[in-house]
């Protein structure tokens, strides 16, 4: 038969819109190939539910690739060694797949996967798979550079794959054979690209029409949202398919009469406006690979040795006395997924109130949340602790927000069962029930339900003025200006600066310097992200 193409599939788990599967299959013969790293499901922000939601997919991915003629073969080991038995065997005329942006675990192991191929001189097609650009020079022209990608046609599944005679398909293995921790998440979505059309098709059809009005509080934004997240994590739908299907309802939608298209365009912008900010997230990671484990600007480190172990295992398990953030950890649990909203509500208390390491408390949320993604997860992380040094510094109260956001307590009551006797006016801060009527309602704070791990306004007070203080520190704005060089959003920068210019001129020197072009990037935590991030 000859020298095969090789087709490595990673996180990119369909054949439609598949550029590597595509541009092989006109080689010659392809052996899809997805290799089970047993090492990579060793790691710390991997999980038995993502490993569920990735098995679906690749489950669907086989039949997909059967119908065309040769089904996903998939192996477990060392991805080189796994591509030196296909050499030996068969000879391998080229290496496909899309480019990753992963953790550092996967940057390391495609650096070796590089190494391997130049020595056997096999040429490696990497092929962007979102809006990422790698070895980006510059931001400045990206969003530009974004919209071209996503205008880019669709590419087709290949007409027919060469059956290759002979070659196990090889079992998808259960978690339990990766070593990985019993995960029960009974309310986690599916994986596999059918059960991905099908969201899109709700989301874009039914759900989204008020998208832009219930995203933020966990009552609507499990139905209000798109639920896409974890289908464009491990690639079971394209980011291009998602845009393209976007702006082909709204072009549906402008030919009806006003009065047909309700709230529908205005939710639809507000979607799209996340998908930019999805890349956006990403590419920093791209740019910058050990964001993952160091702080962005050097005058926000703190020691991690210093956490209270008492204050994350309460923070992890929803037992922190602060009951919306138990509410959402406890969904967040349970589902695999919260908005965003709450997601850095989370990560903002975690920081700010209890004072734990963001390292610590993302590999929790990266093992809990089904569409982690290294480059929003590990962005998100920094922004809500303010280690990038260049974003607003915000506080969430958990109070106000349980109040705000679930007002009735209907999700408190949903989540927190042990609240069931505390009435509406206390339900938010149960604390402040008086003894008296707690006794005569049966409730009994610290036993039924837990004292708060910290005093709310006591911890935020000191937050504030522990993080305004570290700003004071010399050269922390030079540092900051040269992290938004590097990775501020120009777009962002462009609509602040037009937004504020009579605001600076009022204010006078002093005023523009404050409202510097740094600070402009913090636009993305006031949009809220839905894609990966909630």
């Amino acid at each position: 038969m000859g020298p095969l193409q090789i087709v490595w599939f990673k996180r990119d788990l369909r054949s439609c819109d598949h550029q590597p599967l595509l541009q092989a299959s006109r080689l010659g013969p392809v052996l899809p190939l997805f290799v089970v790293e047993p090492e990579f499901w060793l790691q710390a922000d991997a999980s038995a539910r993502h490993w569920a939601f990735c098995a679906e997919g690749l489950e669907q991915l086989r039949m997909e690739l059967a119908r065309l003629g040769q089904p996903l073969v998939v192996r477990a080991g060392v991805v080189e060694q796994v591509l030196e038995r296909a050499q030996r065997r068969f000879g391998v005329a080229g290496l496909w797949s899309h480019e990753e942006t992963g953790n550092g675990w996967t940057y390391a192991r495609d650096r070796r996967v590089a190494a391997w191929a130049r020595a056997h001189g096999i040429p490696w097609h990497e092929i962007p798979q979102f809006g990422v650009i790698r070895r980006l020079a510059s931001r400045d022209g990206w969003a530009r550079r974004w919209e071209a990608r996503m205008a880019e046609p669709i590419a087709p599944p290949p007409a027919a794959l060469t059956p290759l005679p002979g070659l196990d398909p090889g079992p998808i293995p259960p978690a339990a054979q990766l070593a990985l921790a019993p995960d029960p998440c009974a309310g986690r979505q599916r994986g596999g690209r059918r059960e991905g059309l099908a969201v899109l098709e709700s989301f874009l059809q039914q759900r989204g029409a008020r998208y832009h009005r219930e995203l933020s509080s966990p009552t609507t934004a499990f139905a209000s949202c798109s639920r896409l997240s974890a289908h464009l994590a491990w690639g079971t739908l394209s980011m291009r398919e998602v845009v393209q299907a976007s702006r082909q309802r709204g072009a549906a939608l402008r030919a009806l009469p006003a009065a047909e298209r309700g709230e529908w365009p205005r939710a639809l912008r507000g979607f799209e406006e996340r998908l930019h900010w999805h890349c956006h997230f990403i590419q920093k990671l791209e740019s910058q690979p050990d964001l993952e484990f160091r702080e962005l600007h050097p005058l926000t480190v703190v020691d991690p040795s210093d956490a209270d172990p008492e204050r994350l295992a309460a923070w992890c398990e929803g037992r922190t006395g602060l009951p919306f953030v138990d509410a959402c950890m406890r969904a967040l649990i349970a589902t695999g997924w919260i908005n965003f909203r709450m997601r850095a509500m989370l990560l903002s208390v975690a920081s700010h109130h209890l004072e734990l390491p963001w390292r610590a408390t993302g590999l929790h949320l990266a093992r809990l949340f089904l569409d982690y993604e290294p480059g929003i997860h590990w962005s998100q992380c920094q922004m809500q602790a303010g280690t990038t040094g260049i974003n607003t510094i915000r506080i969430y109260n958990p109070i106000k927000q349980g109040q705000d956001h679930d007002p009735q307590g209907v999700f408190l009551r949903q989540w927190l069962p042990e609240l069931a006797a505390v009435p509406l006016e206390h339900l938010h801060e149960p604390w402040c029930l008086p003894p008296s009527k707690a006794r005569r309602l049966g409730f009994r704070l610290g036993v039924d339900y837990p004292e708060p791990v910290v005093d709310p306004v006591a911890a935020a007070r000191a937050a504030r003025e522990r993080l305004w203080g570290r700003r004071q520190q010399q050269n922390f704005g030079a540092l900051a200006a040269a992290i938004h060089s590097k990775h501020g959003s120009r777009r962002s920068a462009r609509k602040a600066n037009s937004g504020k210019a009579s605001a600076g001129k009022a204010n006078g020197a002093g005023g523009r310097r404050r409202k510097s072009a740094a600070a402009a990037d913090n636009s993305v935590i006031q949009l809220g992200l839905d894609l990966n991030l909630g």
